[in-house]
């Protein structure tokens, strides 16, 4: 391990304009760290990051068989996604299918994230519903949950409703660690969102990779959540999304997802591994450049898309190139 923090450089001209410094941590499932950089004990507030973690439950309550869902809905039910056609229509037709509508979604309302997709509703004389949140296929998973255990649907997003409780005995499972010990703070789309140490954050994500460890349940929802996140990239972002493009680019090999405030977390089956990472800055743009610098340093980022995912550019408003974004030295030499 090193003491020396995640930092990732950005600059304008000859000159570095900003840095942002973080943490991360790779982990296998028994615990043991690999590697890890800033302090990796820090507890960290995951976000949407660990959607596939919270996605468990739903897999594994018969949901998907009941109800005749399929992957593009479990990648759904990890995805933090734009609001584009496919999203919104999906989510629709989930809730249809499991007997409730959007008034039943507790996550709240925010236009897409996309501008094509606003201009579209301002057409249309519309406005932007529960079914654009960018949780709202999480929520409809958890929604899907409680009637598949026939438990009730109003205010699943409590930290003592059933479906929140049998999260974290999901997590604690995975991460090794009591997860009810954990505090907690108020995710933005209403639920709890705990308190995790950034190394037992990359644990979990290791025992989704590489799951042998696991009571089978819990193993099978792991291979289960992992094939339809390769299956359906789309799902778990969208249109030009960093999510979309590396789970894409890497069927099989690396199922990543990032979270709000600077957190990425990925399960890499390959190598039987998971990571977290986190900015400490909450830059997103900074965690994305750092994700693909350990999936590079990990050995399994294609040669040929280092260079644009590693230094992405940075544009004007005009178009014009002004700098780049880069892992610096100092963190990986």
């Amino acid at each position: 391990m090193s003491s020396k923090p995640v930092v990732v450089e950005v600059t304008r001209g000859p000159l570095v304009e900003s840095r942002h410094e973080g943490a991360a941590a790779v982990v296998r499932p028994d615990g043991t760290v690999v590697a890890g950089w800033g302090d990796i004990d820090a507890p960290i507030l995951p976000r949407s990051a660990n959607k596939p973690v919270q996605a468990m439950a739903f897999v594994e309550s018969g949901a998907v068989e009941r109800f005749g869902l399929g992957d593009e809905h479990i990648a759904l039910a990890c995805a933090s996604h734009n609001g584009e056609k496919r999203h919104v229509e999906t989510v629709r037709a989930w809730l249809k299918a499991i007997g409730l509508g959007e008034s039943d979604l507790e996550c709240g309302t925010h236009p897409p994230r996309l501008q094509a997709n606003i201009e579209e509703l301002a057409r249309e004389n519309a406005l932007p519903t529960a079914a654009f949140n960018n949780c709202s296929g999480k929520h409809s998973g958890f929604l899907s949950t409680a009637v598949a255990y026939g438990e009730p649907t109003r205010g699943y997003i409590r930290y003592d409703h059933p479906v929140q409780q049998r999260l974290r005995a999901v997590m604690t499972e995975l991460c090794g660690s009591n997860a009810d010990d954990f505090p907690h703070g108020i995710d933005g789309c209403g639920i709890p969102t705990l308190a995790t140490p950034l190394k037992c954050l990359a644990r979990a994500m290791a025992s989704m990779a590489e799951p042998s460890r696991l009571p089978s349940k819990h193993a099978d929802a792991a291979v289960r959540i992992r094939a339809a996140i390769s299956a359906e990239p789309f799902m778990m972002a969208g249109t030009g999304r960093f999510c979309t493009r590396i789970n894409a680019m890497l069927p099989g090999t690396a199922q990543i997802k990032t979270g709000a405030e600077g957190v990425f977390c990925g399960m890499l089956p390959t190598l039987g591994l998971g990571v977290a990472l986190k900015m400490w800055d909450g830059a997103g743009r900074a965690a994305e450049v750092a994700m693909a610098t350990l999936l590079a340093h990990l050995g399994v980022l294609p040669t040929d898309k280092r260079d644009e995912l590693l230094h992405p550019p940075v544009k004007n408003v005009v178009g014009l190139l002004v700098g780049e974004m880069r892992p610096a030295k100092s963190w990986l030499g």
